[in-house]
């Protein structure tokens, strides 16, 4: 091949190699170019010495019934996620709120920010008391399980339900024998994130094998803000995110919670973090989402437990109207109508 043909044939492939670029999204820091479904709203705020806003969104009925649920979207989601479930609140007379938590999607990303589930509570709680919100159900879904569950036992008297949907936190990783990693290494983790990596992920574990083309817009959402300007700060939080969700586990407390609570569960979930990191036969007893969730209903006072056999992590998105329907059911706020 001679150099002239070398040079052209370099020049082909880098054309070809932007055009691929070109066909996938990019994203700013807090999301800049992606559109939510319903109104982006900002809570101004100050937390650990810094002021920092915290994107929400609101969503009113027509006709109060003078209730509102707050959602809480898990590590690879975003406020938006939640969409469908917020229109069929609304819609049974609900006012519902769906923050994005500080680091994640369209909020904040402050240097320096100590992630705690306490922390975002206090910044949810804090979000609520400016829309004189006095008392909420409370539904967090994977991460946002674990964070429902540190919110209403921080705040019980203002919670009247707690609905943890394939919550993280199930079994305590560390003392499993997980090895925990240092904050560079889930930052190095983070840097290799790709759209494929993280869709051969939740066509796994949030589908249980089942993949639609539905599902691309909440990838492309996510891997958008690591394509970005601000990669390396949406792979920082990340990193901090994770050391969170494994060296903070919620579990051992549930027995002290103070309100109806009711696990939602996909049994052919098997997220478990740090599970690449170990070998058999631990690998295989991690993320066991029926084992785990019939072990921790029972420690929950008065515990209810919904099970989708065949559904996995992300039931909610899998399967909408069978989820709906649980849902709906299991409400106590509309029970109690």
């Amino acid at each position: 091949m001679t150099h002239t043909i070398k040079k052209l044939y370099a020049m082909l492939l880098l054309t070809a190699a932007m055009a691929a670029q070109a066909d996938v999204p990019v994203y700013g820091v807090e999301l800049q170019g992606f559109e939510y479904p319903s109104a982006v709203l900002q809570f101004s705020f100050k937390a650990q010495g810094q002021s920092m806003h915290m994107a929400y969104l609101d969503y009113q009925p027509a006709t109060l019934n003078g209730h509102a649920v707050v959602l809480l979207h898990g590590k690879n989601f975003c406020a938006a996620t939640w969409h469908d479930t917020a229109l069929l609140l609304q819609q049974a007379g609900l006012r519902v709120i769906v923050p994005d938590q500080i680091g994640f999607c369209k909020s904040a990303k402050p240097d320096n920010y100590t992630y705690s589930f306490a922390g975002l509570a206090e910044n949810t709680r804090s979000l609520l008391k400016s829309l004189k919100i006095d008392k909420v159900t409370v539904i967090g879904h994977s991460m946002g399980g674990m964070l429902a569950a540190r919110y209403a036992l921080m705040y019980p008297a203002e919670v009247s339900q707690l609905v943890m949907v394939n919550p993280l936190g199930l079994e305590d990783w560390k003392a499993l024998g997980v090895p925990a990693l240092s904050q560079e290494q889930w930052y190095a983790r983070e840097l290799d994130f790709t759209d494929e990596r993280l869709r051969n992920y939740e066509r796994s574990t949030y589908y249980a094998g089942e993949w639609k083309d539905e599902y691309e817009p909440w990838v492309q959402m996510i891997a958008g803000m690591f394509r970005g300007p601000g990669k390396e700060t949406i792979a920082r939080h990340s990193a901090l995110v994770y050391q969170m969700i494994f060296e903070q586990p919620v579990l051992h407390e549930f027995a002290q919670l103070k309100v109806p609570t009711q696990l939602m569960i996909g049994v052919k979930d098997t997220t478990a973090l740090g599970k690449d990191l170990v070998q058999e036969p631990l690998k295989s007893q991690l993320g066991n989402y029926r084992a785990m969730s019939l072990r921790a209903v029972k420690t929950i006072p008065g515990g209810r437990l919904v099970l989708f056999p065949d559904l996995g992590h992300a039931p909610q998105m899998q399967n909408f109207e069978r989820f709906k329907t649980a849902l709906l059911n299991n409400l106590v706020v509309l029970e109690q109508e």
